[in-house]
């Protein structure tokens, strides 16, 4: 008999460690093709033609979601519509919280923001402390028109007053499950997961500050 099992045993410990249960999907890649093409038509709407929208995604997985709905865009307006992303590592709030976190890009279309609508894109907004980090950002870069933003889901929990234009899924969530947008491009498929924080995640539960949870 294994020493270590037998002292598992002994000290009643063993049923203490429940295993963690795997995140299940709510959201599978036909879902999140027909929220894109949604939020697509809402955007032509509601922009009257979007001829003066940008598309900035917030890297890693809201950049890839800019560029599909620059694609969608495109098919249904007939005309290129600008996408780039918006690095906002170095105005996060949470920097001193963790180790040191890698620059993404920032790339900005060619004719720049100035009097443009800025249209925001991230997979999962959360307490809306990711947005803050992209408006100031947005700030240091340029003066757009107007800015908006589109998210494939919307957990709820919000810490600062910020919501958004577009949503493909509103999600109702408790603190301690965690959401999961995985995309074809970073992933290898598309979906998104719920699933649950370890039962000593405390910290993580009472404040959010895991990357695409923000």
């Amino acid at each position: 008999m294994d020493a270590s099992n037998s002292d598992v045993r002994a000290s009643g410990h063993a049923s203490d460690v429940a295993p963690q249960p795997p995140a299940r999907p709510v959201l599978e890649g036909p879902d999140i093709a027909r929220m894109l093409t949604r939020i697509a038509h809402e955007i032509v709407e509601r922009a009257k033609g979007a001829d003066d929208v940008v598309l900035l995604g917030i890297p890693t997985r809201g950049v890839f979601l800019a560029r599909r709905l620059a694609a969608k865009l495109a098919e249904i307006t007939g005309r290129a519509v600008p996408v780039g992303s918006l690095d906002i590592t170095m105005y996060r709030d949470d920097l001193r919280l963790g180790p040191a976190r890698a620059l993404a890009r920032t790339e900005i279309p060619g004719d720049g923001i100035e009097g443009r609508v800025v249209l925001l894109v991230d997979d999962v907004l959360f307490s809306g402390r990711t947005i803050r980090a992209a408006l100031d950002a947005l700030n240091d870069i340029g003066r757009p028109r107007a800015v908006q933003l589109a998210v494939l889901v919307d957990r709820g929990h919000r810490e600062l007053p910020i919501r958004a234009d577009y949503v493909g899924k509103n999600l109702p969530t408790s603190l301690r499950e965690t959401v999961k947008v995985q995309l074809t491009e970073e992933d290898g498929r598309d979906a998104v997961l719920l699933g649950t924080r370890p039962a000593d995640d405390t910290v993580s539960a009472e404040r959010p500050t895991r990357t695409g949870e923000r």
